[in-house]
């Protein structure tokens, strides 16, 4: 199952959600991959690498694109009890060279179709903007998740992110929407649950929303400047406690889904 975590806004709580929800399925069970498709490197960084890579995902993305058979085990690290591919800056230079390619949509998808069969769950963390990173990682997955603050700018750019997908659904008829979920929530400020009724009031949304929503806990902010998933720094706190219910709802709509096909 590969799972991209997308949307066109910075501050939404991708690599938040990719972190704790990689180390929530780890817990109960999981063989989780996770992979840094963000030039900015923050799942690199929040996953406790703090310097360069000596291999990460852009030289499997070159020399896939340059028709070479990429070596993925030699770029795979164990980190935090999870298999992980980090990211360098150098990543930001896929987004030039991959345009020119043939085939360029696809050559993420020719990697993971190698080692897919080898996890449950592979989650992609993917650049707060569209483009030729963005558009793989879509091309690659079976589902994607759209992470969002509960305010009104967030929700601009969720309806914009909707016109992509529905676009990107040409490249990958099999592309579906898995869940929208609502981050930094707290329902002491007015914006938050308003913004949530907004969301259930649209009739392509309002299905989407995960019931659980991740609540502001600065503890996830802690962890991750400790380079640690919420279960290794606070299992007690509000953060872990969301995530893992994340992780079972993940599991009940992915059966509900199974079962519909």
């Amino acid at each position: 199952m590969v799972i991209s975590v997308a949307i066109q806004k910075g501050g939404s709580g991708k690599t938040t959600t990719v972190v704790n929800l990689a180390a929530a399925l780890r817990d109960i069970g999981k063989k989780v991959l996770l992979i840094d498709l963000d030039p900015q490197s923050n799942l690199t960084q929040a996953m406790g690498i703090t310097s360069e890579p000596t291999a990460e995902i852009y030289s499997l993305l070159k020399a896939e694109a340059a028709g070479d058979e990429a070596d993925v085990d030699r770029v795979i690290c164990r980190q935090n009890g999870m298999d992980f591919i980090p990211a360098s800056l150098d990543l930001a230079h896929a987004e030039l060279e991959l345009v020119s390619v043939y085939g360029r949509e696809k050559i993420l998808s020719g990697i993971l179709d190698r080692i897919k069969n080898r996890f449950d769950f592979i989650l992609l963390d993917c650049p707060p903007a569209i483009g030729m990173l963005t558009v793989n990682a879509l091309v690659a997955s079976d589902y994607v998740i759209l992470p969002m603050q509960p305010e009104f700018l967030p929700l601009r750019g969720l309806q914009s992110f909707m016109k992509f997908y529905q676009r990107m659904q040409k490249l990958n008829p099999a592309l579906d929407i898995l869940g929208i979920l609502i981050t930094r929530y707290d329902l002491r400020v007015a914006m938050s649950q308003q913004v949530v009724e907004q969301i259930e009031a649209l009739p392509d949304l309002g299905k989407r929303l995960f019931t659980n929503k991740i609540r502001v806990n600065n503890a996830l902010a802690k962890a991750q400047v400790k380079g640690q998933d919420i279960f290794t720094y606070d299992p007690q706190s509000n953060g872990a406690f969301n995530y893992m219910a994340l992780a079972f709802e993940i599991q009940n709509r992915l059966e509900a889904l199974k079962s519909k096909k």
